[in-house]
């Protein structure tokens, strides 16, 4: 047992000040005012020096493992180090439930990725599916992501559904033209930033990817269908008019992933589903593709989430970054990374928010360097899993030069 002590509680409803927070077990057991909760020796007290008690936070789109299992096209890593490395980061920034979106895409001539290979896709999968039976630190999900025109990879993404590896199912489309791509000319810009390919090799390649062929609407409907029989959440990625809002509705959408604008943002919430933005657009000030700017709708209360997208630290420092620049409330702010995925995802029941009875995933969040926040303490399942100390230097050690 925890009892966590002097610390600002994040709820769904308030920030409590005042209150102790015990953990037994793996549940949030008893929330009380301060010296209520009655105790026995056997319980360990963490004091959290003034800082914020929240919810862990909970990440549906993030490729960072991409990055930790290939930091170089050249090079490919041990997956294993790289999942077990990469789960010791996302603990230091606060994620304790991450969505690892591995893209089920075909080669692209620009920007080639050997941890896309499909034989590499599928060893991380079932690496993520151990997890769940070893020892590990964060819930680890599968967020497939399926470029529409990776015909071959259909029967595979089936089974990996039917063997019940899949926890969240996005169908994406990157064909210059549309979408996340809509302008060519940021197109060209990211095409020479992976090479420096002439503007005729530029033009060619277009073409060839406005050519290819695609997954018939028949045959996404077809896994929509084997999805939802197996109660996967269906995200629709890079939303970009209302008609395709309502292609992607039409066969159990639930959730759009990087609306391209702020009106197609609302027309996603008008219709019922659910929002998210990259919480690096935060950071940046907009968006690196020249789409919607995530700070500018989260204030027009047209974005539901923030995910890391490819930087895990961004969660945190948004959130604080969006209730310092513009005022926005703290509580609200938390949603964001905390109960909104949860309930997008169906697992609000049991972790998300702070409430007796749920699972305890919870953080304590403290300040340095006077407005910097940091992760201090975290807590999955109700254990404690990282506690970091900042230390002050009680003593200047200074060199000598003989």
């Amino acid at each position: 047992m925890y009892l966590i002590t002097n610390g600002r509680i994040i709820t769904e409803e308030a920030i409590f000040d005042g209150f102790d927070l015990l953990i037994k077990g793996d549940k949030i057991h008893q929330i009380a005012f301060k010296g209520e909760i009655d105790v026995d020796e056997n319980v360990e007290v963490i004091d959290a020096a003034g800082g914020y008690i929240s919810p862990g936070f909970i990440d549906l789109h993030s490729d960072y493992i991409e990055h930790m299992a290939a930091p170089r096209p050249t090079s490919l890593m041990d997956f294993h180090l790289g999942l077990r490395e990469t789960e010791k980061e996302l603990i230091a920034h606060g994620i304790t439930t991450m969505y690892h979106s591995l893209s089920l895409l075909k080669s692209t001539e620009y920007s080639y990725k050997p941890i896309r290979e499909p034989e590499n896709v599928r060893k991380f999968i079932n690496l993520i599916d151990e997890t769940h039976r070893t020892k590990h630190l964060v819930r680890h999900r599968f967020h497939a992501r399926f470029e529409i025109d990776n015909i071959e990879e259909i029967d595979n993404l089936k089974s990996y559904i039917t063997e019940q590896k899949v926890h969240l199912i996005s169908f994406m489309d990157h064909t210059p033209g549309q979408g996340q791509y809509r302008n060519l000319e940021i197109y060209r810009k990211t095409v020479k930033g992976y090479n420096d390919f002439s503007d005729e090799e530029i033009d060619r390649i277009i073409v060839d990817h406005q050519n290819k062929e695609k997954v018939t609407i028949e045959k996404i409907r077809e896994l929509a269908e084997l999805a939802k029989e197996h109660g996967i959440a269906i995200a629709s990625h890079d939303d970009d008019s209302i008609e395709k809002l309502e292609l992607v509705q039409s066969f159990g959408t639930t959730i759009s992933e990087f609306p391209i604008t702020i009106e197609i943002a609302k027309k996603a919430k008008e219709n019922g589903m659910v929002t998210i933005a990259g919480a690096p657009n935060v950071l940046l000030g907009g968006s690196h593709s020249g789409n919607l700017s995530a700070a500018e709708a989260i204030q027009q209360k047209c974005i539901d989430i923030l995910c890391s997208d490819y930087y895990p630290a961004a969660l945190l420092h948004a959130v604080f970054e969006m209730n310092k620049k513009y005022q926005m409330d703290l509580v609200e702010l938390f949603k964001l990374v905390s109960i909104n995925p949860a309930k997008a995802v169906n697992m609000d029941e049991e972790i998300g928010s702070i409430r007796e009875g749920k699972k305890a995933d919870l953080l304590i969040l403290e300040k340095i360097d006077q407005d910097f926040p940091v992760v201090t303490a975290v807590f999955v399942d109700g254990e404690l899993i990282q506690k970091t100390d900042y230390r002050i230097s009680k003593q200047v050690i200074s060199c000598k030069t003989y």
